[in-house]
């Protein structure tokens, strides 16, 4: 792909690689590529969560940004005898959005290609054809004639089979198409908030995390968190767009293009409402626009940052994504942008005179 800008070619190789939970080496590689150059130190914690520290001021209050490295995908569980693969889906997937992708499997000698297969419709019978095949009944066809062919390939039980989907910037330029947006978005976030930091003076210190497992519960955001012991936490994630058809307002309110999402309420953590008021206290005053948001049926790294340790006053900001935990989601670059500059300003104003205060607002 030409023409890619800086900022695009970042998204590029962030989305491209591959990492579902418990294997996110390579993503953690392109992260600490991009990191690298506006942090002081960088290390992981053993699980393998990317942190990256910039020091604004010695002893001032640490202060967490915390996107997750890995993406949904499979695993492969068996091989049987005719060369077919059954897998473990990692992270949610919705049955009705997997039939007939492409997915990409890592193995020791090399990437394979593949796709998930099911029973063809034309030998169901009717009532059967009205039903959606369970995951259960599903395979990955990697084109092998047996179980020695594929062990010859190098495809193993415990190899990753990743969504395969290229980068795509589509014609109004602002939306972006590409696998993983949840959740290299948040990685990305975390890069450029230590970009925007590099040479200014902020009264802290920031951690700009690449925390593992976020989709098999939030195990890296636990472990980096404990590791850090910050004294705010800001886990930064993708939301839900409700702005395509049959979506009502009440299900869905947030609107791609209209700015990042402050989250008051999800299935696991109470947002803090000291951290909540000062975030869109700084938007109103930066003129940044945001949106709220409510997910009752979901969670974000934030649901275990807040609950670490002696705890922490935590927030999820997150961006209106079109078709996350499929094949190819969408979002907009102003959300993107525009989360990046709310997180700069609120970062500049954490003292530890502000952070006390809010504390226990």
């Amino acid at each position: 792909m030409t023409g890619l800008d800086q900022t695009l070619t970042m998204l590029k190789d962030l989305t491209d690689a591959k990492g579902i939970p418990g294997n996110e080496s390579e993503v953690r590689k392109v992260m600490t590529k991009y990191i690298s150059p506006y942090a002081d130190e960088i290390t992981t914690d053993s699980l393998g969560s990317l942190i990256a520290k910039k020091t604004g001021r010695e002893n001032g209050p640490k202060i967490v940004v915390s996107g997750h490295l890995d993406e949904v995908g499979f695993m492969i569980t068996q091989i049987d005898d005719k060369g077919f693969l059954r897998f473990q889906p990692m992270g949610g997937w919705w049955s009705q959005v997997m039939l007939a992708q492409r997915v990409t499997i890592v193995t020791r000698k090399g990437d394979v290609t593949g796709v998930i297969g099911s029973k063809p419709p034309h030998i169901l019978t009717v009532e059967a054809r009205k039903k959606p095949v369970e995951i259960k009944d599903m395979f990955i066809d990697i084109g092998a004639a047996s179980r020695e062919e594929v062990h010859e390939w190098g495809v193993r039980p415990g190899d990753m089979a990743v969504p395969y989907f290229e980068f795509t910037v589509m014609n109004n330029e602002k939306m972006l198409l590409a696998k993983a947006w949840d959740n290299r978005i948040g990685c990305a976030i975390a890069i450029d908030v230590l970009k925007h930091l590099k040479g200014t003076d902020h009264p802290n210190i920031v951690y700009g995390v690449g925390a593992v497992q976020e989709e098999v519960g939030f195990r890296g955001a636990r472990t980096s968190t404990f590791k850090i012991n910050p004294d705010i936490g800001f886990a930064v994630d993708v939301g839900i767009a409700g702005d395509t058809p049959g979506v009502t307002e009440r299900e869905a309110l947030g609107k791609m293009g209209k700015g990042p999402q402050v989250v008051v309420y999800d299935a696991s953590m109470v947002s803090h409402k000291g951290l909540r008021d000062l975030v869109t206290d700084t938007a109103d005053e930066s003129n940044i626009p945001y949106q709220y948001e409510s997910i009752p049926g979901g969670g974000t790294d934030a649901g275990a940052i807040h609950l670490t340790a002696n705890g922490v006053p935590a927030l999820a900001i997150t961006i209106a994504t079109r078709y996350i935990h499929s094949h190819a989601a969408m979002l907009h670059r102003d959300d993107y942008e525009n989360t990046v500059k709310l997180i700069v300003e609120v970062i500049k104003k954490l003292d530890r005179e502000t952070v006390d205060r809010i504390t226990f607002e």
